[in-house]
């Protein structure tokens, strides 16, 4: 995986309403000095925090998204990202369903798309997406771009089917087309482009400064004792949760090889969720194996939203497990379905161990956060 990137500092600060498609004076956005997701020349020399290469989480993951990002393109990307126009009715955003105090996930069950109706799975937290290959609960997609487009094409959530009427809309928007010239030498506006900025800001959203990470600097020292019990519970053979949550994200590999669930569904497994599933996933209720990156604060949990606590997924995995037919090996015993048989202290400590993972500057930086409201 390898990110290249330009450092420099772009800005936006604005002033607007941005309930019509055509011009009007309230279009005015000030490019003026707002820090924005700030990269060094490569990941090697990552100044801020530990860049995804040096964390020996991150390390020996094959395949991942290789997106060029330049501080004018995610720039670009972030002020699309939290813009209503990318939807049919200027009435939602891509920040509307991915807040960044809750890990860029929607802390509804389910999201409300342009129109009021309402998705029909819960919205994925968003950290580190070049580390992955496939995206959505049933990784349908396997490339950044895609996963940019497929909500503001989405006929419930953004309902933009036709890219052409956004391409339109936007050069109707004044202050796009300096920032199009700045990202890419022109003032032109593609839907490609419109994919390629959005997928800089993503990729530009890294989340690798969680207590766990600091910790691994420190021999854990940053630890209480309830949360150095987790994390053996996790890593080791009685909860075995980094058996499928192992990467540097904090997610199943989701390459072929990986070693989860059938070849041709990487890096998602069916969990025994219950014996019959309404909604079936990529296959006989198999869903993406989620990053636990931020998990303390992007709750609901699981593709449904059913869990409301970290405590209630705990509980799932101690004695909840149902017996499907395509249940994932790593949950079957000789005598069923798996049972972790964990005591009142332990599941406490798995929930506070979990919680270490929340990464506070990536919450609140503000390069990633909203710039209409700035």
């Amino acid at each position: 995986m390898k990110l290249r990137v330009l450092l420099s500092i772009s800005v936006i600060t604005t002033t607007l309403f941005l309930l019509s498609c055509e011009k009007t004076e309230n279009d005015a956005v000030d490019l003026q000095s707002l820090p924005l997701p700030q990269l060094s020349s490569s990941l090697e020399s990552y100044d801020d925090i530990d860049d995804l290469s040096r964390n020996p989480f991150f390390r020996g993951i094959p395949g991942g998204q290789q997106i060029d990002i330049t501080d004018a393109g995610a720039t670009l990307g972030r002020v699309l990202f939290y813009d209503p126009r990318l939807s049919i009715n200027n009435r939602i955003s891509c920040g509307s369903c991915h807040s960044q105090k809750h890990g860029f996930a929607d802390p509804r069950q389910f999201s409300e798309g342009f129109a009021g109706k309402i998705t029909s799975r819960n919205a994925m937290s968003i950290a580190n997406p070049s580390a992955n290959n496939h995206f959505f609960w049933d990784s349908r997609v396997s490339r950044i771009e895609e996963l940019a487009l497929e909500p503001v094409r989405n006929h419930i959530e953004m309902g933009m089917e036709k890219m052409d009427d956004l391409v339109l809309k936007l050069n109707n928007t004044s202050y796009y087309s300096e920032l199009f010239h700045n990202a890419f030498s022109s003032e032109e506006i593609s839907p490609e482009k419109i994919a390629s900025a959005l997928s800089q800001f993503m990729c530009s959203l890294i989340s690798v400064d969680s207590r766990m990470d600091q910790g691994l600097n420190n021999g854990f020292a940053n630890f209480s004792e309830l949360e150095r019990l987790g994390q053996e519970l996790f890593f080791g053979q009685k909860a075995m949760c980094g058996s499928c949550h192992s990467s540097g994200n904090f997610s199943a590999p989701d390459f072929p090889g990986g070693g989860y669930s059938q070849p041709d569904v990487q890096g998602t497994a069916n969990i025994g969720l219950q014996l019959v599933y309404t909604d079936n996933g990529k296959h006989e209720g198999q869903f993406k194996i989620p990053s636990l990156r931020n998990i303390g604060v992007s709750a609901p949990y699981m593709h449904d939203g059913r869990f409301k606590t970290l405590e209630e997924v705990v509980e799932h995995y101690d004695n909840g497990i149902a017996l499907h037919k395509n249940l994932d090996s790593k949950f079957r015993t000789n005598d069923g379905a798996r049972k972790l048989n964990l005591s009142a202290i332990e599941k406490l400590a798995l929930v506070a161990f979990l919680n270490t993972l929340t990464d506070e500057k990536f919450l609140n930086d503000e390069r990633y956060s909203d710039p209409f409201k700035y």
